[in-house]
């Protein structure tokens, strides 16, 4: 027997696209969102990923160190977004 399944309401417009990426892919919407959910992190599995790096390179884990290590992320980020308009791979 399969997995136990359930609903998700969206738009009209965000279940045709998923539709779409589903087809490109040749899987179906439920796989897709599945693959979506599973790929990224929560809050806390973020943080426990942090707290764990940190003490690999040695670095006690403390309110300065995770805002420098956000800074970091949202620098990247920007540094991302920019790219993406300079190429003009904006996703619709």
């Amino acid at each position: 027997m399969g997995k136990p399944t359930t609903s998700i309401k969206t738009t009209e417009q965000a279940r045709d696209r998923l539709r779409v990426l589903a087809d490109e892919d040749g899987t179906t919407i439920a796989d897709l969102v599945e693959e979506l959910a599973l790929s990224r992190l929560t809050a806390a599995e973020r943080e426990e990923r942090a707290r764990a790096a940190a003490a690999d390179l040695g670095l006690a884990y403390t309110p300065e160190l995770k805002a420098r290590g956000q800074a970091a992320w949202d620098l990247v980020a920007r540094h991302a977004e920019q790219q993406r308009k300079n190429s003009g791979t904006d996703a619709a």
